[in-house]
């Protein structure tokens, strides 16, 4: 009897089962879209999302003091040349920042926002190097006598020069270091494999201490073994501190709101750092166009087909078709009709938005 109800059970749900896939097939697609989303003003969105209430402070202010036992093993395990990584849910920007102003407070400390769109690594590296100068001065009188002198500034010397006077190899004081505090080093402006491998030479320079904090779940895929092993030779941490991504997140535009022209300049060139320099430059060929065209519908293709191929950045209306293809699929780039019949492409785009990403595409 128990057999023939278990029978009976599993044909209902299967004939349930089929009979739930073809009304699924026989019933219409939906034709809601995402442009018809009533999105509102971007001001109008961050002021309400100022205004929510927060949760479980106590809870969470606990948590991040319970953190404080850590400190003197980081500034063990710092001293020894490891790096430290902060990983887990939460902003860990107030716990790297107060780890680096209570327990840090004997060495010089650099803080690089990773968060933000775009960092200069080598501005990075000509500071790091200047401190590390004043620092060694500094300690001229008692342990570093053997200190080189510069023989000239700094922000002159190439990258390898650079990255040679912080590792050390001239000067005798092995104490004498500077600790970097990386905010994201996962983030949208460091996270291409050049930088990444910039700052793993820098994480392993004898008078840099580096400790970072990561949030993306692929974050570890940006290095290979040698790079965590023996360049910023990471100790992992999980930190996690339920504190909102309050500064992270005031730099990347919100999704249900209508951005500023300096807000869609700036999604426009992140997708924009995603591709090829010579797709980037036949953006820039078409974004030059449109300015100094304003009262026509876009430019012709075939008139971008030339400009390109002049400048070698195309060799067939084939690849220029893949770069216009890659422009549409972002909608970075649209089509309409010409008055004589001929499509035109241009970008969707306010002049001055269009104005600063060029200008932003120049630096």
């Amino acid at each position: 009897m128990e057999i023939d109800n278990v029978e009976e059970e599993e044909f209902v749900l299967s004939r349930n089962y089929f009979l739930a896939k073809d009304l699924a097939a026989s019933g219409k697609k939906s034709t809601h879209k995402l442009s018809d989303i009533d999105i509102v003003d971007e001001q109008e969105l961050r002021a309400a999302a100022l205004d929510i209430e927060p949760k479980h402070e106590k809870e969470i202010a606990l948590l991040i003091n319970s953190y404080k036992s850590l400190y003197s093993k980081w500034v063990f395990e710092l001293r020894c040349g490891f790096g430290l990584l902060m990983y887990g849910f939460g902003s860990k920007k107030v716990l790297l920042e107060d780890f680096a102003s209570t327990a840090l407070n004997e060495y010089s400390v650099v803080v690089i926002n990773g968060y933000l769109q775009s960092v200069n690594i080598k501005q990075v590296v000509i500071t790091l190097a200047e401190v590390l100068w004043d620092q060694l001065k500094s300690k001229r009188q008692t342990a570093c006598k053997n200190l080189p002198k510069a023989q000239q500034p700094f922000n002159s010397r190439s990258m390898d020069d650079l990255l040679a006077f912080l590792d050390g190899s001239k000067v005798g004081e092995n104490d004498c270091f500077v600790c970097v505090v990386i905010h994201n080093i996962d983030g949208p402006g460091l996270r291409d494999f050049e930088t990444q491998q910039c700052l793993a030479q820098i994480a392993s320079c004898t008078h840099i201490r580096l400790i970072a904090s990561i949030d993306h779940v692929n974050a570890p895929l940006l290095w290979d073994k040698k790079m965590v092993h023996t360049q910023f030779k990471w100790c992992w941490y999980h930190v996690p501190t339920f504190a909102p991504y309050k500064f992270e997140g005031m730099f990347f535009p919100l999704i249900l709101a209508h951005g500023s022209n300096a807000q869609s300049a700036k999604t426009v060139a992140i997708v924009l750092q995603s591709l090829t320099p010579n797709a980037q430059s036949v953006f820039k060929i078409l974004a030059e166009y449109q300015l100094s065209h304003p009262d026509e519908e876009g430019m012709p293709f075939d008139n971008l087909y030339t400009t390109a191929r002049e400048r070698f950045l195309v060799s067939s209306q084939v690849t220029l078709n893949s770069h216009l293809t890659e422009f549409k699929d972002h909608e970075l780039v649209k089509t309409r009709r010409h008055s004589d019949g001929q499509d035109c492409l241009y970008i969707p785009l306010a002049s001055e938005a269009l104005e600063k990403l060029l200008s932003d595409m120049s630096q």
